[in-house]
C-alpha cells in the first residue's frame, strides 16, 4: 500500500522519470532539435534576393546599349538579352524572389480531437510581409455565367475598370477581393491572375467574319476625307495639324500584317501575357491640379481624330493639340508654328537619336512627328492637351510626369459598322490624291482587327475604353468621362508610376492606400 501525504508518490516520481528519459532519449526528437537549430540558423541569416525585378532591370539595360557604339561586347550582350530562353529565366528568377515561401500550417482534420478530454490547441497567426494591393480589372467578370467558380453566391462581379482590393492571395486559383468603391465592400471571390490567362491562352479565336480569304489592299494608304473639313469656317477655330494625321499614314502597315497573323501563330500570341489585372495606388490632386494629357488610341479610320475635334471644338480654352514637326516644304498657305514646325532633315533626325519625339514616321519622302516640346507647350498654356498616338509610343508619356488619361476608341461589330460607315469616303493617297473612295469590307475586317490586337498587346494602359458606332453618343460618354475625372479628388494610378520595381509598388501601394 501506498501512503500519500499531500505529495506526489515515490511510485509515480519513477514512473514520470522513466517516461522523461525515453522521451529524452528518441532519436526523433534529437532530429527535431537539429532541425530547429537549422531553422533558427536559416531566420538569422535571412536570405533575401539581391534583385527582385530582373527583367525590369534587362529591359532598361537593353534600352541603354541601343545608343551605344556597336562593339563587339555591346553586340553579344544585345544578342544575349534578345533571346526568348534568357528572357524567361529572368522571368522566372522574379517570380521567385517576389514569391513568400513562410511556413504555412495546416488545417488539423476532423475527428483528430476528442472533445470529451482535455486537449491542448496550437493557435498561430502568420503576419504576411505583402501589404493588400489595389488593382484595376481589366475584364468583366460575372461569376452567374462562370461554371468553373467554387460558389457563384461566393464570388462577385464586376467590370472593366472597376477598382478591387485583394484580401487574400494564397490560393493560385481564386482571390479574394472586395470593391472599394461602391455601395457593397464585402469580400468574395474573383478569378486569379493566372487562371484568367490560362483561359484567355486556351480559348480560340472565333470567327469575325464569314469570307476569310479577301485579299487586302496593300498598297493603299488611308486617310479620312472628313480630315479636310474646314472647321475654322464653320466654328471660327482655326484647328492645326489635323487636316492629315501622319498616324493614318500607317494603315498600310496593319493591312501588311492582317493576312498573315489571322492564321493565329501560337508563337506570337501565347508570348504576350493577356491584360488581367494592373496593379494601381490612390493619387490625391492637389486643389489647383487638373488633368494635363489625353491620349487617344485606336485603329485608322475607327473616328479618333473626329472625337479629337468635337472635344476641341466644345472648349477650345480647356483644350488644346501639338502642333506636329515635318521636313517637306512649307507651302504658301501654311505658318510656321501653326499648322507645322518645318525643320531641316539634320534637326528632325538630331530629335530622334535625343529621343525628343513621342511618335514619329516617314510620308512621300518626308519625316513627320509629334515632338514631347510641343506637348509641354501646350501644357504651359495651362490647356489639356489632347494626343493621338500608335500604342506601342504610349510608354514615352505613359509616367508621372504626365499622368495620361488613355482613351481606347474601339470600333463596333462589323454589322454596325457597314451601317454607321457606309457613306463614309477615304481618299487613297498613293498616286492619284484625288482619288476617293468608299469604305471596303477589308478596311472593315483590318480595323476589328487592328482594334482587336490593340487591346490584347497594350490593353494594360487603357483607362477608358469608347465603341464608337455612332460618333454623337461617343462622344457625349468621352465628355461624361471626362467630366467625372476632373471632378474626382482620387485618382487611381498604375504604381509602376512611382516605383521602377514591382516589391517598392506594393510597398507604396500599402503606405498610400492610407491616403482614402
Amino acid at each position: 500500500m501506498t501512503v500519500m501525504y499531500g505529495t506526489v508518490s515515490q511510485t509515480d516520481q519513477e514512473e514520470d522519470y522513466r517516461f522523461l528519459h525515453s522521451t529524452l532519449m528518441e532519436k526523433k526528437l534529437h532530429l527535431l532539435f537539429k532541425i530547429h537549430e537549422q531553422l533558427r540558423r536559416f531566420v538569422k541569416r535571412g536570405p533575401i534576393p539581391v534583385q527582385d525585378s530582373a527583367t525590369c532591370l534587362a529591359s532598361n539595360l537593353f534600352e541603354d546599349l541601343i545608343h551605344h557604339k556597336w562593339r563587339e561586347e555591346v553586340k553579344e550582350l544585345f544578342t544575349l538579352f534578345s533571346k526568348p530562353h534568357f528572357k524567361f529565366l529572368l522571368h522566372v528568377h522574379d517570380a521567385v524572389a517576389q514569391r513568400d515561401y513562410e511556413p504555412f500550417l495546416p488545417e488539423v482534420p476532423d475527428g483528430i480531437i476528442d472533445d470529451e478530454e482535455d486537449s491542448v490547441k496550437i493557435v498561430s497567426l502568420v503576419k504576411t510581409k505583402e501589404p493588400l494591393m489595389f488593382v484595376r480589372a481589366l475584364f468583366d467578370y460575372k461569376p452567374s455565367v462562370d461554371p468553373a467558380v467554387p460558389c457563384k453566391d461566393a464570388a462577385i462581379t464586376f467590370k472593366r475598370g472597376d477598382i478591387l482590393q485583394i484580401v487574400s492571395m494564397e490560393d493560385d486559383t481564386w482571390w479574394q477581393a472586395c470593391h472599394v468603391t461602391g455601395s457593397s465592400t464585402q469580400a468574395g471571390l474573383i478569378p486569379s491572375q493566372q487562371l484568367q490567362e490560362r483561359r484567355i491562352a486556351l480559348q480560340r479565336p472565333q470567327t469575325l467574319f464569314k469570307h476569310q480569304n479577301i485579299k487586302t489592299a496593300e498598297d493603299c494608304k488611308v486617310f479620312s476625307v472628313e480630315d479636310d473639313v474646314d472647321y475654322g469656317a464653320v466654328t471660327g477655330i482655326h484647328i492645326a495639324g489635323l487636316r492629315r494625321s501622319f498616324r493614318l499614314g500607317k494603315k498600310s502597315n496593319w493591312a501588311k500584317e492582317a493576312p498573315r497573323s489571322r492564321r493565329w501563330s501560337s508563337g506570337v500570341h501565347d508570348s504576350i501575357s493577356p491584360p488581367t489585372y494592373l496593379e494601381v495606388i490612390p493619387y490625391h490632386k492637389n486643389a489647383k491640379e487638373n488633368l494635363s494629357l489625353v491620349v487617344f488610341v485606336g485603329p485608322s479610320g475607327v473616328g479618333v481624330n473626329e472625337l479629337k475635334k468635337r472635344l476641341l471644338i466644345s472648349d477650345p480654352d480647356l483644350y488644346g493639340i501639338t502642333v506636329p514637326y515635318t521636313t517637306r516644304e512649307k507651302r504658301s498657305q501654311e505658318t510656321d508654328g501653326i499648322d507645322y514646325h518645318f525643320v531641316s532633315v539634320q534637326k528632325f533626325e538630331e530629335d530622334i537619336l535625343n529621343r525628343r519625339f513621342i511618335d514619329y514616321g516617314t510620308y512621300r519622302g518626308h519625316y513627320y512627328g509629334t515632338s514631347l516640346d510641343s506637348v509641354h507647350h501646350v501644357l504651359s498654356e495651362g490647356k489639356v492637351c489632347l494626343l493621338d498616338v500608335h500604342p506601342c509610343k504610349l510608354k514615352r508619356v505613359y509616367t508621372l510626369e504626365f499622368k495620361p488619361f488613355v482613351v481606347f476608341v474601339k470600333p463596333p461589330r462589323i454589322e454596325e459598322l457597314r451601317l454607321t460607315r457606309r457613306r463614309a469616303k477615304f481618299i487613297c493617297d498613293e498616286e492619284d490624291t484625288n482619288q476617293v473612295r468608299m469604305f471596303s469590307e477589308e478596311d472593315f475586317e483590318d480595323m476589328i482587327y487592328s482594334a482587336e490586337t490593340m487591346e490584347e498587346q497594350h490593353g494594360h494602359m487603357f483607362d477608358e475604353v469608347i465603341v464608337n458606332g455612332d460618333i454623337a453618343m461617343a462622344f457625349r460618354e468621352l465628355k461624361a468621362n471626362l467630366q467625372q475625372l476632373e471632378e474626382a479628388q482620387v485618382r487611381w494610378i498604375p504604381a509602376e508610376w512611382l516605383c521602377s520595381s514591382p516589391t517598392k509598388a506594393r510597398r507604396s501601394c500599402g503606405l498610400l492606400a492610407g491616403w482614402i
